[in-house]
């Protein structure tokens, strides 16, 4: 019984003389557990109005709401009476070695923010970038999803994506197309050039503005090079780039325009009866 009064005499003891930080610090709590539900209410908001892209509304809502518990249950242990030095040293220590050991996904983690606020590309667009091509299926904060020309799925690190050259093929509504042909030293240029000209102009497809331009651009080894530059909505680049190569080929044949090829002439010497050596 005096064990018992003795223990209900400790209690009233620390009720006192805790009694009422205990209370203050539930109200902190639970108001501030309020507040915080209200912050993050409004930041969702705000990030709508400002055209945030929709897959990132999860992490920086839950960023900015855990971010605040933490500080919120450290000023509530701090009320308490309870030291907090140790326990901050702790939650850094932690997030240090949390850091260290996840340090590649959050390279992705910051890779994907970076790529949802700048915008660099969006979901469709056809991008070259970290070593890979394809259109871009899906978003995410950690990866983003390529469809390959011949149907490949590849997915790509965010963090490889965000901290290489990428180039966009979608941005633009036209793109030029340059095609390089090469016909024989002793062929006729201009009469070359006029055949070209007449196959362009013939294509619909193929923009009248800017101009095309066809010029002699090299004078190689075994042939003198034609080069084209035309412009074409970005849809029909593929198609017109391989129909120009045929049609130009097959207009080649029809009036007798050679393509020439690479050649090389092998000359053998033979050693004579007389110990002199003859050429064949």
């Amino acid at each position: 019984m005096e064990f018992l009064e003795k223990n209900l005499i400790a209690v009233a003891d620390l009720l006192r003389v805790y009694g009422l930080r205990i209370i203050i610090a539930l109200l902190v709590l639970v108001a501030g557990l309020w507040i915080i539900k209200g912050i993050r209410r409004v930041t969702g908001k705000v990030l709508h109005k400002r055209n945030v892209d929709i897959s990132l509304h999860p992490f920086l809502l839950t960023l900015v709401s855990v971010g605040l518990k933490v500080l919120l249950f450290i000023s509530v242990a701090a009320m308490i009476g309870i030291e907090t030095t140790s326990f901050i040293a702790v939650i850094g220590a932690a997030g240090l070695a949390v850091g260290l050991a996840l340090q590649g996904s959050l390279a992705n983690f910051a890779g994907g923010v970076l790529i949802l606020l700048l915008k660099p590309f969006r979901v469709g667009d056809f991008i070259d970038g970290a070593g890979k091509s394809g259109t871009v299926q899906e978003i995410l904060i950690f990866y983003t999803i390529l469809k390959s020309p011949d149907n490949r799925t590849i997915i790509v690190p965010n963090g490889k994506l965000s901290n290489d050259v990428i180039t966009n093929f979608s941005v633009e509504a036209n793109r030029r197309l340059d095609l390089t042909f090469g016909i024989g030293y002793g062929d006729d240029i201009p009469k070359a050039k006029e055949v070209i000209r007449q196959i362009i102009t013939a294509d619909e497809r193929i923009l009248t503005a800017p101009e095309p331009v066809i010029v002699v651009s090299e004078l190689g080894d075994s042939a003198v090079n034609i080069t084209i530059k035309v412009w074409v909505e970005r849809g029909e680049y593929w198609p017109l780039n391989y129909d120009l190569q045929e049609n130009v080929k097959l207009a080649f044949d029809k009036d007798k325009i050679s393509i020439p090829f690479p050649q090389r002439d092998i000359h053998m010497y033979t050693s004579n009866g007389d110990g002199s050596s003859g050429k064949n």
